[in-house]
């Protein structure tokens, strides 16, 4: 059972957004031919959808501007400006990515009182989102991850894929994903390979698919 993983490919992640990744738009067709030409058996998207009043925005703390770290439930918090706020355009999936084929969504960073970078589970690590028991479920056997950002929920989701899919094969679509600097791109995958986690290319993916 073979699953694909698109994280928090979201008009708040993409150029014009509230929190744009550099390039963010670029993986949307990439992602589009993966999806349609890929070979997988279940296609699943994350998506960040955060209240109003979320505690990782600067807007919920005086004095904090974007960007700053300041503190959140007791432990350090990167602050962010306020983005993919629950039913805001921000927060759709970009417009051109086919969710026509996406089988499952999964929602995340619902909690004002905790950040939740993975798809998997939120940052402090206390609540599962659900995924891990879904892709289980389903009896995925290699999942492909690709999306936004690599060195932030990308990164995060597919460390946590390795802990919670022990039976299963984790891979990182490189081209199919962009992150918010190039030092932490590259830290970010050292630090994915280090865990066991392949990284391959779109045109692995899709040449597997055809033989």
């Amino acid at each position: 059972m073979k699953c694909l993983l698109l994280v928090d490919i979201q008009t708040g992640f993409c150029p014009g957004g509230h929190l744009a990744v550099p390039e963010g738009d670029a993986v949307v067709d990439v992602a589009n031919r993966l999806m349609q030409k890929g070979g997988y058996d279940l296609i699943v998207a994350s998506q960040d959808w955060h209240p109003a009043n979320h505690g990782s925005f600067a807007s919920q703390h005086p004095g904090k501007a974007p960007f700053e770290m300041g503190m959140l439930n007791g432990k350090p918090q990167m602050m962010w400006p306020d983005h993919c706020v629950q039913g805001t355009a921000d927060a759709e999936f970009h417009p051109q990515l086919d969710t026509s084929r996406i089988d499952h969504i999964q929602q995340k960073g619902l909690d004002p009182r905790v950040d939740s970078y993975s798809a998997f589970r939120d940052n402090d690590q206390a609540a599962l989102t659900g995924l891990s028991g879904y892709l289980i479920a389903q009896g995925v056997t290699r999942l492909d991850l690709c999306g936004l950002a690599t060195d932030y929920c990308v990164k995060f989701s597919a460390l946590d894929a390795r802990a919670m899919l022990p039976a299963a094969q984790i891979r990182l679509i490189e081209d199919a994903s962009r992150g918010i600097d190039a030092a932490g791109v590259t830290a970010a995958l050292d630090e994915m390979a280090a865990a066991g986690i392949a990284i391959v290319t779109s045109d692995t993916v899709l040449a597997e698919a055809r033989s």
